[in-house]
C-alpha cells in the first residue's frame, strides 16, 4: 500500500533534508505542507493541521524544539500523529516523546523505504492493522513495556532491565534481541550469580592456552561468541567488583582481551543487563561501581511483579498450559474456573517462574482433562473451599485498589493525572477511592 493521497505536514529547517523529503513524498502522491521553524508550524495550527494525516517533525529546530511544538499542540483536543526525526544525540528525548503519545521516531540518516513504511503505518485515517497477539502480557504495564522495548530496538545502546526475581527479565531481553537481530545473531545469556567468581571472567572474556593452571587450550568467552548479537548479563549486581571494571571497559572501548592474551578483540554486539537489586545511588551495595551503573542504565525497563498485573495471570496460564501439555503429551483441555480463581487469589512471590513451575507440575501429574485448584496448589488440597478461595468481588477490589494506589504514587498525589493514567474520570476516581478507603498521598494544591 502506497502513501498516495495523504496530506503530510513537515517541520524541518534544513533546506537540503526538507527538500529531499518533500520531493520524495510528492513523487509518492502526497500533498506536503512544509514549515521551516516551530513557530511557523504553530501559526498554521487550526484548519490546516486538522486536515493533515501525519506530521513529520525534526527535534532540533532554529527557534523552539520539536518537543515544545508537540506539547503545544497536545493541548488541543485532537492533532495528527507525529513522527519525529532525530540524530543519535536526541534518542532519549525521542523515547520520552513516544511516552507522551508521539507515534514514532526516525534517526538520521534513514532509509527512505523504511521512512515510507512508517508513514503508511502511522498516518491518521489509514485502515488499522489487525490486532496483534501480545508477546509479553495483556496488562497495560506489559503492553507499555513491549512498546518501550520496540523503541529501544532502534538503537544499540546498553539496556538495564530491573524487576523481582522470576518476573521475566530474560524473556524481555530475548524479545528485545528478536526485534533487532537477525536469526543468525546469537543471544548469549550469562547468569552472573550462578557462575563461581573465580571462573566468571574466563567465561565472559575467554582465555588463551596456558593462561593459568588448567588452561589446556584456547577458550572463547561469551563476549566473543555473542558476535553482533546480544550479550545478556543477568544478575549483574552479583558480579565481583574486579570484573565490573573490565565490563565497564568492554562497554566504553567496545573491545576486550582474553585472559593471557595480548591481542585486543573488537566487540560488535549489544549489552543488555538485568538485576533484581536497586543499583542506583549505591543502594545495590558499596561493591557495585556507580560508573558502571551509569553505563549499563543508559536505557532502562522495569518489570512489575505478577501480583500487580493480575490481567496477565489467566493469559500466562493458558499459554504455559498449551506448551506444557504439548511437551508432556498430555490431553489436558484447559484450566477450570475454580483453578483460575485460586491463581488470582495467590500472591505469586516467585512471579512468572513460580506460575510456570506450578503449571508444569500440574500438567505432568493431572488426572483429568481440566486443571483444578488442587492440581496447582496441592498443599491446599485439604482446605475447605471457603478457606481456599476469595470471592471474585474481593479479588477485583484488591486489584483495583493496588492500581489506584500505584497511579496516585506515580503522579505524586495529583488526582487528575492519576485518573488520566487509569483511563477514568476524576469523579469516578474519587468514588472508587471512597469505596476502597484510599487516601491521597497529599492534598492537591
Amino acid at each position: 500500500m502506497q502513501p498516495e493521497g495523504l496530506s503530510i505536514g513537515l517541520i524541518e529547517d534544513d533546506p537540503v533534508m526538507g527538500g529531499s523529503i518533500v520531493q520524495r513524498l510528492e513523487l509518492e502522491g502526497c500533498a506536503v505542507h512544509w514549515w521551516q521553524s516551530g513557530s511557523e508550524a504553530l501559526k498554521a495550527h487550526g484548519k490546516t493541521f486538522d486536515e493533515l494525516d501525519l506530521v513529520l517533525c525534526d527535534i532540533k529546530l532554529p527557534d523552539i524544539d520539536g518537543e515544545a511544538v508537540y506539547r503545544s499542540l497536545s493541548d488541543a483536543q485532537e492533532h495528527p500523529p507525529f513522527i519525529f526525526i532525530t540524530g543519535h544525540g536526541e534518542i532519549d528525548q525521542a523515547v520520552r516523546l513516544m511516552r507522551l503519545g508521539a507515534a514514532d521516531y526516525l534517526t538520521k540518516p534513514f532509509d527512505f523505504e523504511d521512512f515510507l513504511s512508517r508513514i503508511r503505518e502511522n498516518a491518521r485515517g489509514r485502515k488499522p492493522a489487525p490486532a496483534r497477539e501480545p508477546d509479553l502480557g495483556v496488562s497495560p504495564a506489559m503492553r507499555e513495556l513491549e512498546a518501550l522495548l520496540q523503541s529501544y530496538a532502534q538503537t544499540d545502546l546498553p539496556v538495564l532491565i530491573t524487576g523481582e526475581t522470576g518476573v521475566g527479565k530474560e524473556v524481555s531481553a530475548r524479545y528485545l534481541h528478536a526485534l533487532r537481530s537477525s536469526s543468525e545473531d546469537p543471544f548469549i545469556a550469562v547468569n552472573c550469580a550462578a557462575i563461581p567468581a573465580e571462573l566468571l571472567e574466563s567465561e565472559i572474556f575467554g582465555h588463551e592456552k596456558g593462561a593459568f593452571s588448567g588452561a589446556v587450550k584456547r577458550h572463547l568467552g561469551y563476549a566473543e561468541r555473542a558476535k553482533s548479537g546480544t550479550l545478556f548479563l543477568d544478575e549483574i549486581g552479583d558480579m565481583p567488583p574486579a570484573l565490573q571494571a573490565k565490563v565497564l571497559r568492554l562497554i566504553e572501548e567496545r573491545s576486550f582481551m582474553r585472559i593471557g592474551g595480548e591481542e585486543s578483540i573488537s566487540f560488535t554486539g549489544r549489552i543488555v543487563t538485568a538485576t533484581h537489586r536497586d543499583l542506583s545511588g549505591g543502594a545495590g551495595g558499596p561493591e557495585f561501581r556507580q560508573d558502571l551503573y551509569y553505563r549499563i542504565a543508559v536505557l532502562t525497563a522495569d518489570i512489575p511483579p505478577l501480583r500487580e498485573r493480575q490481567e496477565d495471570i489467566p493469559w500466562l496460564m493458558n499459554r504455559l498450559l498449551e506448551n506444557a501439555a504439548s511437551r508432556h503429551n498430555k490431553a489436558v483441555r484447559g484450566i477450570s474456573s475454580k483453578a483460575e480463581e485460586a491463581a488470582l487469589a495467590h500472591g505469586w512471590p516467585g512471579n512468572v517462574r513460580e506460575l510456570r513451575n506450578r503449571i508444569e507440575r500440574a500438567v505432568a501429574l493431572a488426572g483429568g482433562e481440566w486443571l483444578m485448584p488442587y492440581d496447582l496448589f496441592p498443599d491446599r488440597k485439604e482446605e475447605a473451599p471457603s478457606a481456599a478461595f476469595q470471592p471474585l468481588s474481593e479479588i477485583r477490589d484488591a486489584a483495583e485498589k493496588r492500581q489506584i494506589e500505584r497511579a496516585i504514587s506515580e503522579t505524586s498525589g495529583h488526582l487528575q493525572d492519576a485518573a488520566r493514567l487509569l483511563g477514568i474520570s476524576r469523579t469516578t476516581l474519587w468514588e472508587k477511592m471512597a469505596r476502597l478507603q484510599i487516601r491521597p498521598e497529599r492534598p492537591e494544591s
